[in-house]
């Protein structure tokens, strides 16, 4: 028994890491897209070819409809990480670069971790609330000292943090749902029931489009669409389902760093100190919040 439960470790600590990395390119692939591309449209197509997906997926094997009280708790999820963080990253990053982005957004662990913690009535210690909060001040600090000073935050820091948010009450909800839904179904289920909205978008931002957009700003929402919003999942969850999930689930703090490598090479932006810094300092506060909440 030992034996084979150190043989799924490893595994899991893969599948999580195959789509940490798929994710990491999230950020620097919308600032492609949106250099083009309708940033609503954006938001809602990449739903919309994500949906596709999973109408196929589900129906090829066969899952069952959610019942009851699970379809308003799908919703939340949809709102979330379906509708609320594709289109306010999409927004955001139209002005922001794409490491500053990844650098706000690496508060999304620790953000996860307090909407769990406060949808599941969990009591923890004091150090984990220091630790988000010192971390969402750095994020803030950060991001207000890029514009020009302390205090001067963007509007695009604001959508960005609106993604935060949006993204950990959808992955805390899911979390808890997943438990009774399944892991990718929790995902495919409020990809499909967020899909009229995210086909109204589409169709209304492409009508209003008035650039067609390049072939490589095509080849990012595609990606955004196949990858960052469904295959990643599958990935993603199937390492946490194999576990150990308190391990698993702590990749996800390298996933900014991968961000702003990729947004290094990938769009040659200046990576300077402050914006290494930065991600270091949010990443080692969210790494102590995550940890600290989960008994580690």
């Amino acid at each position: 028994m030992d034996d084979a439960i150190s043989r799924t470790r490893p595994s899991g600590l893969w599948w999580g890491l195959v789509g940490v990395t798929a994710f990491s390119f999230t950020v620097p692939l919308t600032r492609v897209a949106v250099g083009g591309l309708a940033p609503l449209f954006v938001g809602s197509a990449r739903a919309v070819v994500a949906a596709a997906l999973a109408v196929v997926a589900l129906a090829v094997t066969r899952q069952r409809l959610p019942r009851g009280t699970q379809w308003p708790r799908l919703a939340v999820v949809g709102g979330g990480i379906v509708v609320g963080f594709p289109l306010l990253t999409s927004f955001a990053l139209t002005s922001a670069p794409a490491s500053h982005g990844a650098v706000v957004i690496a508060m999304l662990p620790a953000a996860t971790a307090v909407l769990a913690v406060i949808r599941g009535h969990e009591h923890p210690s004091a150090r984990f609330w220091v630790a988000a909060g010192i971390g969402t001040f750095a994020a803030l600090a950060f991001a207000s000292a890029q514009w020009g000073g302390l205090g001067q935050l963007h509007w695009a820091d604001l959508l960005l943090l609106g993604a935060v948010v949006s993204a950990a009450v959808g992955y805390a909800e899911g979390g808890l749902l997943a438990r009774t839904l399944g892991a990718w179904q929790t995902v495919s289920w409020a990809l499909v029931l967020c899909s009229p909205l995210s086909v109204v978008l589409t169709v209304v931002s492409a009508v209003q489009q008035s650039s067609p957009g390049t072939a490589v700003q095509w080849a990012a929402l595609s990606y955004l669409g196949v990858v960052s919003m469904f295959l990643g999942f599958f990935a993603w969850y199937h390492g946490l389902a194999t576990g150990p999930m308190v391990r698993v689930s702590q990749v996800q703090l390298i996933q900014p760093v991968l961000s702003i490598a990729w947004a290094g090479l990938l769009l040659r932006e200046p990576i300077g100190w402050a914006t290494v810094v930065g991600g270091l300092v949010v990443i080692l506060c969210a790494a102590t919040a995550v940890r600290v909440r989960l008994g580690g």
